[in-house]
């Protein structure tokens, strides 16, 4: 669509690129659950920027080899923001786990196992990110959440839009977390919502069709049946004679 030669790089750096997410996610939340700096730390802290590099270097060369630019850059605003907010790298794993679509039936099943699957794993991974990068804000700063525990409670929470408060963030980088998660509960809610629906349309429309087939078979059987007994009634007349 943008190109071949953007699609020839796209398909030679994704296993490097998926690889560099996973070193992320991790260098990430071992900055965050091991707070206190030492090797580790340090390492965690080169994985990243190494990482975040690579990201930058991908988003540069597939801007570069897109034609026509101008329209790549408009709709690939969320890799701008994969480069800006390397925590979001991690999401594009998701796609790996629509090989799981496979066990479902008909194309209309596969699509929609496509989309719950999807759904599930990038829903678990944001709360899990979330959960690192709201424990980042909020630890030390006097508000409730101080631990793991309490961080991936409110992402549930949040994620979900309930709402219990008995965790909130105090700082305006928790808030923000908090503002995307909510809107990510709503577009959550939306899709489960959707594929319901989805499933409920093809249903009956299925026994719809089924119900439709099996009237239309026990016509046939009523016009052959009138058809057999027409000829038994010509057969049994007697033959005129010339």
């Amino acid at each position: 669509m943008y190109g071949e030669r953007l699609a020839r790089w796209e398909k030679a750096v994704d296993w490097p690129l998926m690889v560099a997410a996973v070193l992320f996610l991790i260098a990430y939340a071992t900055q965050i659950l091991i707070s206190e700096t030492g090797a580790l730390s340090a390492v965690a802290e080169v994985v990243l920027w190494v990482t975040w590099v690579l990201f930058a270097v991908d988003y540069v060369v597939r801007l570069i080899l897109a034609k026509p630019r101008g329209r790549w850059f408009v709709r690939h605003l969320l890799d701008l923001a994969i480069v800006v907010l390397p925590m979001l790298r991690p999401l594009r794993l998701m796609r790996f786990l629509t090989i799981l679509a496979i066990i479902q039936r008909g194309s209309g099943s596969v699509l929609r196992g496509k989309v719950v699957v999807y759904t599930v794993g990038a829903t678990a991974l944001t709360i899990f990110v979330a959960a690192l990068a709201v424990l980042d804000a909020e630890r030390g700063q006097g508000g409730t959440i101080q631990s793991f525990g309490d961080a991936i409670w409110w992402a549930f929470v949040t994620i979900t839009t309930v709402g219990y408060g008995d965790f909130v963030p105090v700082t305006v980088t928790g808030r923000i977390v908090a503002v995307g998660l909510m809107v990510g509960g709503l577009a959550l809610l939306g899709v489960v919502t959707a594929t319901l629906a989805s499933w409920l349309v093809e249903k009956v429309s299925t026994e719809a069709h089924s119900a439709a087939t099996a009237a239309q078979v026990d016509q046939l059987r009523a016009e052959i049946a009138e058809l057999k007994d027409l000829l038994r009634t010509r057969s049994d007349e007697p033959v005129g004679r010339a």
